[in-house]
């Protein structure tokens, strides 16, 4: 059908336009913690809308730093459809394990959606299809919305994750389903 080609050239165009632009900012995403639920959908992520959640999840707070910590996987980003460096670390945390991005962690203030997410594939950008890098539903689990475009910050995992089934973290942006940057964690 002649429509299909069309159709593929406008989303991708919608989703380019969506998250284009390489700024980097060091100013949080909001002023206040955030308080509203995790949302995931049966939805494609392109056409999600927070109304129409299956599973909620509850937003984790900022986890401080006390106590012993031990790593258990840790590695550094790479650009996906924008510009994003620095170190993505698991550690555990008395008990609780917790995704760590480190003070050099910098990524695009293009994203309108952006989450911290872990993917099960090894390597997430080649993957998946250029430009934009989109995900598919399954392959990921959304930890939490980004806090910061750059700068140290933390999300706690929750305990029901299997860590020997996810093997990356990366930056996502729902509304467009494209992948900003990601980590491999070994």
């Amino acid at each position: 059908m002649k429509l299909q080609p069309w159709m593929t050239f406008s989303l991708v165009a919608l989703a380019l336009i969506g998250c284009a632009g390489n700024e980097v900012s060091s100013e949080p995403l909001s002023a206040s913690p955030i308080e509203s639920p995790v949302t995931q959908t049966t939805e494609s992520p392109v056409a999600q809308t927070t109304e129409s959640p299956v599973a909620q999840t509850e937003s984790p707070s900022p986890v401080a730093q006390v106590g012993e910590e031990t790593v258990i996987k840790s590695g550094s980003f790479q650009s996906g459809e924008h510009p994003t460096q620095g170190t993505a670390r698991i550690v555990s945390q008395e008990g609780r394990n917790v995704l760590e991005l480190d003070e050099a962690f910098q990524t695009s203030t293009s994203g309108p959606d952006l989450f911290v997410i872990l993917h099960r594939s090894d390597n997430v950008l080649g993957s998946t299809e250029p430009p934009i890098y989109p995900l598919t539903e399954g392959e990921y689990v959304v930890l939490a919305p980004l806090q910061a475009y750059s700068g140290a910050q933390s999300y706690a995992i929750p305990d029901d994750i299997n860590l020997n089934e996810y093997q990356s973290a990366a930056i996502w942006c729902r509304q467009f389903n494209a992948t900003f940057g990601a980590a491999l964690l070994q």
